[in-house]
């Protein structure tokens, strides 16, 4: 019976090496916390300036990456544009649906949705919007968002009218309004005619909505 050689001895690690499954868990964390912050960067940039006008070369001057980096989180400008435009859509439901779930009056859930989508739509310049329904994908994106926020309006006022804080309407007729007064503010044609803000446009939109919604009216004089 022949002698066996004897296994190889593993590598030294002296005093104060790092063995390297904990390098790579450590090098992981560091990439994710990076790529979140060059994300929420990238959404800043995009929102503000959108774009058509950007190459990327443009996006990592500004934003002090290289272009690999920017590939690493999508392979192309269009692919890009597309993951921060339903990155920020999924992030303004999420901060709309928790402020809404806070409230208990079914009169102030609808203003306090709509103050929401005031709020998130109000971070998109005029630039990034007109960018935005003007590629296909995108535009895509943004009416499947205009869409759900139509909805989850009539699902509100169903909600309101079974407590019995708002009078009978038909609340997919008020969720599609609403959805028309949206585009009507972020292209611009409501605060050109009206000389208002974003911001006071959606106050006004839910002021409207509530006081016409409202299950009793004052009697004139009263």
């Amino acid at each position: 019976m022949s002698r066996q050689p004897p296994a190889p001895l593993a590598p030294f690690a002296g005093p104060g090496s790092t063995p390297e499954p904990t390098r790579s868990v450590r090098r992981r964390r560091v990439d994710q916390e990076r790529r979140a912050q060059l994300l929420v960067a990238l959404e800043e940039l995009l929102l503000a300036e959108g774009f058509s006008a950007l190459t990327v070369d443009d996006m990592a001057r500004r934003l002090q990456c290289s272009k690999a980096t920017l590939y690493s989180v999508a392979g192309s400008k269009e692919q890009l544009v597309i993951a921060l435009t339903k990155r920020f859509f999924r992030q303004a439901t999420e901060q709309i649906e928790q402020a809404v779930a806070a409230v208990e009056d079914p009169r102030r859930r609808i203003s306090t949705y709509l103050a929401g989508v005031g709020t998130a739509m109000s971070r998109c310049s005029p630039t990034f919007y007109a960018d935005m329904v003007g590629f296909a994908p995108t535009a895509t994106i943004y009416a499947d968002n205009s869409n759900a926020a139509a909805r989850r309006v009539g699902e509100l006022v169903d909600s309101g009218i079974r407590a019995g804080t708002l009078r009978s309407v038909d609340g997919n007729f008020a969720g599609q309004l609403i959805a028309l007064a949206i585009h009507g503010v972020q292209s611009g044609v409501l605060l050109a005619s009206t000389g208002l803000t974003a911001g006071q446009a959606y106050t006004e939109m839910a002021d409207l909505l509530l006081h016409g919604l409202a299950a009793t009216t004052d009697t004139p004089g009263a």
